[in-house]
């Protein structure tokens, strides 16, 4: 399988299958931009999906694993929802995806440069970056300009945009049958927004909601944009038989706390009788079931955020050293983090 995200031949996955009494299948999750399995936010969220599910978990690549040959579950963090689309949407012949729990992601595209903050030096780069976004170089050295989709730029965009044209089926006159296949092959789309997210533009591109083409207003909801009317990767399939969760969590670009995790992860990660037993499919609302299950779990549950501090909120060196580059700042690479 191939992908145009530099960053993807980088990522590594984390694998977790359930304990032998279990019935449940495994999943993996894919972490977003700047993080790294041993990084102490997807480390504490790891363990404590472990610790709620009752999971086993290792380090390894999806294609390598034979206990995925059943078929698994996906939980998406950030940009490593369109990683985890492009292992469901591009891969023939792989094992099937089950479930797709996805927080935070860029679905839509993201109309700005996503970690940096809101220093100078950020907003520089942000709008020089935005000048030349579709540019072969930006789109060779930078990993999120595959996924930054201008309102105002929509021709390039589709034209030079390495991915997220591809992945979402956008580009007139080459549509590909073969990835709404598969992605309405999924069981459920549990899709997290948080309410007060400042890394994606907008907010609701976790929903698949964004922009109208040519104007930065409205925010469309998912089910007025063309993606979905149109039915290009199979969205709206998929939610008129109810399989889509549209879930809003407060908190900043992946503060979900326990509690939330909780509700909305771990039932799509337990076999599909008890979750059946547990969900009300229709509308994404967790039923009294759920609720009782939480509480039973953990009465105390805490609602501070898994991910508060983890480096899913920065820049990574390499695109610090390349944003560097790029403003003229220096002549030589910085030093990898130590």
């Amino acid at each position: 399988m191939a992908f145009s995200l530099p960053v993807i031949s980088s990522i590594v996955i984390f694998l977790f299958t359930f304990i032998s009494l279990s019935q449940s299948i495994p999943f993996i999750i894919l972490h977003g931009i700047g993080d790294q399995c041993s990084n102490r936010g997807v480390k504490r969220f790891t363990e404590l999906l472990s610790n709620f599910s009752g999971t086993k978990g290792y380090c390894m690549y999806v294609k390598e694993m034979k206990e995925l040959r059943n078929g698994y579950n996906i939980v998406g963090l950030s940009q490593g929802n369109l990683i985890g689309r492009g292992v469901l949407q591009f891969c023939a012949g792989g094992p099937p995806v089950k479930n797709f729990i996805s927080l935070g992601g860029p679905h839509a595209g993201t109309a700005s440069v996503p970690l940096c903050g809101s220093g100078v030096l950020c907003i520089i780069a942000d709008r020089l970056i935005k000048s030349e976004i579709y540019t072969e170089y930006i789109q060779d050295h930078l990993a999120p300009s595959g996924y930054l989709k201008l309102p105002n730029a929509i021709p390039s965009y589709l034209e030079k945009c390495r991915f997220l044209p591809k992945l979402n089926n956008e580009v007139p006159g080459e549509k590909n049958s073969s990835y709404k296949e598969r992605f309405t092959s999924l069981q459920n789309l549990v899709l997290i927004m948080f309410e007060h997210d400042t890394v994606l533009i907008p907010k609701e591109t976790s929903w698949f909601g964004y922009y109208p083409d040519g104007t930065f207003n409205p925010v469309l909801p998912p089910q007025q944009t063309n993606l979905y009317a149109e039915d290009w990767i199979g969205l709206k399939t998929l939610d008129e038989a109810g399989k889509v969760k549209y879930i809003s969590v407060p908190g900043n670009h992946l503060g979900i706390s326990r509690r939330d995790m909780k509700r909305y992860v771990v039932p799509y990660l337990v076999d599909k009788a008890s979750r059946k037993r547990s969900i009300e499919n229709d509308s994404g609302v967790q039923s009294k079931k759920i609720e009782q299950t939480a509480t039973t779990i953990d009465k105390k549950t805490s609602t501070k955020a898994i991910f508060e501090g983890s480096s899913s909120y920065f820049w990574p060196s390499s695109i610090k050293s390349f944003v560097a580059e790029l403003l003229g700042l220096m002549e030589e690479p910085l030093p990898p983090d130590t």
